[in-house]
C-alpha cells in the first residue's frame, strides 16, 4: 500500500500561468479552421508559392448552366495594392445560372438550417448600365438553400447581404450569379456565420473556440512555431516572416502570405484578433517576435540592420499596453479596444539553434528590458530536449537574464514516463518554458504519459513556468502534423485524449502548490528488455539517402580481450534500406566504417543495442536541416533526442566513423573528432505518479497517474484536514491504443463522481492505466489561508 501524506498547512510556490495552450497555423488550424471565413481563396491571392499546385482560381468553379461567360484575373485598377488579385467574368451569354461558385474548404461549407450567414464582397461593373448579381447559398448539387439580391455599379463598392439557410448542408457552396450580359469584376468574396464566437465580426468557429475556452488556459502562445521565423527578411515579401504589423487593420490591407505549412495565409486571424480570443477565453498572451534570423536558411538581417526589428518588438508591447495617446495603443483604440490588453510575457526566437540567433537576442533584450521592465522575456533553447544547442540556450538565458527559457520536445511515451523528474534538479535563474511537447501519437497511451510528466511540472512549480502541448488543432482535411489537441471538420470537433488530460490539470490547476510525500513505494518498473546494458542487434541504415559504407567491423571487447570481425567490406543501401550486421552479447564493443553519401539526402544511422530495428539507442548523422549529429533513444519506432551536435554531412565526402558502446555509455566520432558521449539511464516506470496544490478558494487538489499494468492500492493522508466534500475525475478502462473519433468524440474523456473524506484520508484502489484528479472542499479552512 502506497501512502501519499499532502501537507495542506502550508503553501508553497505558486503555480501562477504554468498551463497553457499554443496556436499555430498549421493544419489548416486558422484560414479552413477556427477563423470563420468559409470561403477559400476570398481575394484571388492563392499563389503557386504558396504551394505547387495553387492558383488565382483554386477553390472557384464556373457555373454555366444555359448560358456561357469567360474568366481571368486582374491586377489593374484593384481594391488594395497589397492584395491587387481580382477575378472578371465576360458574361457572353445570360442563362438560368450564370457565374462562379467557391467550394470552401476541405468537403465545403457548413450551412445550418434557420440560420443567418453573412455575406460581402467587392464589386465593380465595366461598361454598360448596372449589372444585377445574386448570392447564392446552395449544396453539394447545387440545390438552392438561399440567396440575397445586389447590383454592381461602376466603381469598386462593397456589399454586405444577409443570407438566411433553409436546410443544413455539410458540402455547402456560395455561387455568385449574373443576370445579364458584360463585364463583372468581383474581389474580397466573404462568407461568415452570423454567430461566431463572443459575436465578434470577422470572428472565430464558436465550437473550435469553445473547446479553446472549456481548457481554462491561462495563457495563449501565438503564432508559432517555425511559422514565426521561416522566411524572407523583408517585410513585404510574399514569403516574409510572421511580422505582426502586416496583420492588424482592414482585411483588404493585410498581404496575403505564404504559410510555411504549405499553404496560403489570408491573415484574417491577426494579432488584434489573437489579443481579443485571449481576452475572450481570460488566457495571458504570450506572442513569439522573430529575431530577423531564420535557422531554416540561415539568412539574417546584418547586426547594425536590426533597429526596425527590434522596434517592431517595443511597437507591439506598445499596441498592447499602451494607453490611447501614445502611437501603437491609439490604433488598437481606433480598432476598437481602447482598454490595453495587459501583455506581461513576450518570446524573442522559436527552436533557435544558430549562434546569429543568440547575439541578436541580446540586443533585443537589452532594449526590451530598458523600456518595459515589466515584460517577462523568453528566450529558446532549440527544438530538442538535451544537446549543443539546448546547452547554448540556457548559456544565454544566464547571460542576459531572461525570464524563461522555451524548451521544445516531442518524444515517445516511455521518455515521458521515464521523465517525470526532469526538472528536479534544474540549477538555473531562469525558469522553463515548455513550449511545445507531446507523446507521438493521439492515443489514451499517450495521453496517459503527457499526465505522468505532467505531474513532474507541477512538483517542479519552483523551475518550470509555463507549459503548453503542440500543435493544438488539425482540419482533418489538411493534416501537416500530428499528433494534435484538438480534431475537426467543417462541422465537427473532438478533443484527442490528450485534450481532456490537459483540461483536467488545467481546470484544476491550483494556486499553491503543496508538498506530497510518498511512503511505501514499490522500486521502479524497467521499461527495456535489458535495462542493465546495452547489449543487442547492431544495424546501419540509410536515411533517405544513397549511402556506402566500407569497411564495416565489428569490435567486441574493446577494454580487453579484444575480438575484430570484418562485417562488410562495402554496402550500398538508398532510401531507408536497413542491414542488420550482428547480435552483441556483451557491453563494450564499437563498431567502425567508412562511409560516403551520394547526392542530397538526410545522412545515416546506426542502431546498437537493438531489441529490433525498430527499438535502441540509434545514432542519426545528417538528420535535422542536414546539418546535424544525434543519439536517441528508439521505442516502437519513436526516437526520443538525448543529445545533439551540429555537423554537416557533406555529399560526395567520405568519413571515419566510430560508434562506442561502454555499459550504458555511448560515444561517436566522425575522422577522429569526439562528436558525443552519452549516457543512456535505464528507462523506468514509477508505481505512482502524483502532485497536489490548493486552489484561491481553499480547495485541495490531488492528482494521481498509475501508468502501469496493475492496480495500485493508495491512502491519500491530507495533514491538516478533518472533514472534506469533493468530486473526482477518472480516466480509465480503455485500452492503450483506445481514440476519440469525430463520430465519437467522447469515448476517451472523465467520468465524474462525489466523494467525501471523514478524518483527513481516503483510500482509493487505482486501477492500471488511469488518471485521478480530486478536488476537495474541507469544512474548515486553516486560518492562515483567506480565499481571493
Amino acid at each position: 500500500m502506497i501512502t501519499l501524506t499532502v501537507n495542506t498547512e502550508e503553501n508553497r510556490e505558486p503555480l501562477g500561468d504554468l498551463y497553457g495552450i499554443f496556436f499555430e497555423d498549421i493544419n489548416h488550424a486558422a484560414d479552413g479552421g477556427l477563423y470563420a471565413e468559409l470561403v477559400q481563396n476570398r481575394a484571388f491571392e492563392y499563389s503557386a508559392l504558396d504551394n505547387h499546385d495553387y492558383r488565382p482560381l483554386s477553390a472557384w468553379e464556373k457555373v454555366e448552366e444555359g448560358g456561357s461567360l469567360d474568366w481571368s484575373i486582374s491586377t489593374a485598377d484593384p481594391v488594395s495594392r497589397k492584395n491587387p488579385h481580382y477575378l472578371v467574368l465576360d458574361i457572353m451569354q445570360a442563362g438560368k445560372k450564370v457565374g462562379v461558385r467557391n467550394l470552401g474548404y476541405g468537403r465545403g461549407m457548413f450551412l445550418q438550417e434557420g440560420e443567418e450567414y453573412l455575406f460581402s464582397c467587392y464589386v465593380r461593373r465595366r461598361g454598360g448600365a448596372d449589372c444585377a448579381l445574386r448570392a447564392v447559398l446552395t449544396d453539394a448539387v447545387g440545390r438552392e438553400l438561399g440567396n440575397a439580391s445586389f447590383r454592381a455599379g461602376a466603381v469598386w463598392e462593397k456589399k454586405e447581404l444577409s443570407l438566411l439557410a433553409r436546410a443544413t448542408e455539410v458540402c455547402g457552396r456560395l455561387e455568385i450569379l449574373a443576370e445579364g450580359e458584360g463585364r463583372v469584376e468581383l474581389d474580397f468574396v466573404s462568407l461568415f456565420p452570423a454567430k461566431t464566437f463572443r459575436g465578434r465580426k470577422n470572428g472565430l468557429r464558436r465550437d473550435l473556440a469553445g473547446m479553446l475556452e472549456a481548457l481554462k488556459p491561462r495563457f495563449l502562445r501565438f503564432p508559432g512555431g517555425c511559422l514565426t521565423h521561416d522566411g524572407a527578411l523583408e517585410a513585404d515579401a510574399r514569403d516574409s516572416m510572421y511580422r505582426w504589423k502586416n496583420t492588424i487593420g482592414p482585411l483588404t490591407e493585410r498581404a496575403a502570405r505564404r504559410n510555411n505549412w504549405n499553404y496560403h495565409q489570408t491573415l484574417g486571424l491577426g494579432y488584434y484578433e489573437y489579443f481579443l480570443l485571449c481576452e475572450d477565453i481570460g488566457a495571458e498572451p504570450l506572442p513569439v517576435l522573430p529575431a530577423a534570423c531564420n535557422p531554416h536558411s540561415g539568412e539574417a538581417a546584418p547586426m547594425d540592420e536590426l533597429g526596425p526589428w527590434i522596434q517592431d518588438a517595443l511597437d507591439l508591447i506598445e499596441f498592447a499596453n499602451g494607453d490611447v495617446q501614445s502611437a501603437w495603443g491609439g490604433l488598437r483604440a481606433s480598432l476598437g479596444h481602447p482598454k490595453p490588453f495587459g501583455l506581461k510575457y513576450l518570446a524573442i526566437g522559436n527552436e533557435e539553434i544558430t549562434e546569429s540567433f543568440f547575439v541578436r537576442y541580446a540586443l533585443f533584450h537589452r532594449a526590451i528590458r530598458e523600456r518595459y521592465p515589466q515584460i517577462r522575456l523568453i528566450n529558446s533553447s532549440g527544438p530538442w530536449a538535451g544537446g549543443e544547442v539546448y546547452e547554448r540556450g540556457w548559456r544565454s538565458a544566464d547571460e542576459n537574464g531572461s525570464d524563461l527559457v522555451d524548451e521544445h520536445y516531442y518524444q515517445s511515451p516511455e521518455w515521458f514516463l521515464a521523465n517525470s523528474r526532469r526538472y528536479d534538479g534544474h540549477a538555473h535563474r531562469a525558469k522553463v518554458f515548455v513550449g511545445e511537447y507531446a507523446t507521438r501519437g493521439n492515443m489514451w497511451y499517450n495521453a496517459l504519459a503527457e499526465a505522468a510528466f505532467m505531474t513532474g511540472l507541477e512538483r517542479n512549480a519552483r523551475s518550470v513556468g509555463l507549459a503548453c502541448y503542440a500543435p493544438l488543432f488539425a482540419n482533418v482535411d489538411y493534416v501537416n502534423w500530428e499528433p494534435d489537441l484538438i480534431w475537426f471538420d467543417g462541422h465537427r470537433v473532438c478533443g484527442s485524449p490528450s485534450y481532456y488530460v490537459q483540461k483536467l490539470f488545467m481546470n484544476h490547476q491550483g494556486a499553491y502548490r503543496l508538498d506530497c510525500r510518498a511512503c511505501g513505494m514499490p522500486e521502479p518498473i524497467p521499461m527495456e528488455e535489458h535495462p542493465g546494458d546495452l547489449t543487442g542487434k547492431v544495424y546501419l541504415e540509410a536515411n533517405e539517402s544513397e549511402v556506402t559504407f566500407e569497411a564495416v567491423t565489428l569490435e567486441t571487447g574493446i577494454f580487453g580481450g579484444s575480438e575484430v570481425r570484418r562485417i562488410a567490406e562495402r554496402v550500398s543501401l538508398g532510401g531507408s534500406e536497413r542491414l542488420e550486421l550482428a547480435e552483441v552479447g556483451e557491453n563494450n564493443y564499437a563498431l567502425t566504417f567508412r562511409v560516403r553519401q551520394s547526392g542530397a539526402g538526410r545522412g545515416f544511422r546506426a542502431l546498437v543495442g537493438a531489441k529490433d530495428p525498430e527499438n535502441g539507442i540509434v545514432l542519426t548523422a545528417g538528420g535535422w536541416e542536414r546539418e546535424n549529429v544525434f543519439l536517441a533513444t528508439l521505442v516502437r519506432g519513436v526516437d526520443s533526442v538525448r543529445d545533439q551536435k551540429a555537423f554537416v554531412l557533406r555529399p560526395e565526402q567520405t568519413y571515419e566513423a566510430r560508434l562506442e558502446v561502454c555499459g550504458r555509455t555511448v560515444r561517436f566520432w566522425m575522422d577522429g573528432a569526439l562528436l558525443l558521449e552519452t549516457e543512456f539511464p535505464p528507462m523506468e516506470l514509477e508505481p505512482l505518479y502524483y502532485a497536489a496544490s490548493r486552489d484561491d478558494n481553499g480547495d485541495i487538489l490531488v492528482k494521481l497517474v498509475n501508468a502501469s499494468e496493475e492496480e495500485r492500492p493508495v491512502t491519500v493522508e491530507l495533514a491538516g484536514v478533518g472533514a472534506a466534500a469533493g468530486r473526482c475525475w477518472a480516466m480509465e478502462g480503455w485500452e492503450p491504443d483506445a481514440k476519440n473519433t469525430l463520430d465519437d468524440p467522447e469515448h476517451v474523456s472523465p467520468r465524474e463522481h462525489t466523494m467525501s473524506v471523514a478524518d483527513g484520508r481516503f483510500e482509493v484502489a487505482l486501477p492500471a492505466c488511469s488518471v485521478r484528479v480530486y478536488r476537495l472542499t474541507p469544512e474548515q479552512i486553516p486560518p492562515f489561508f483567506a480565499p481571493v
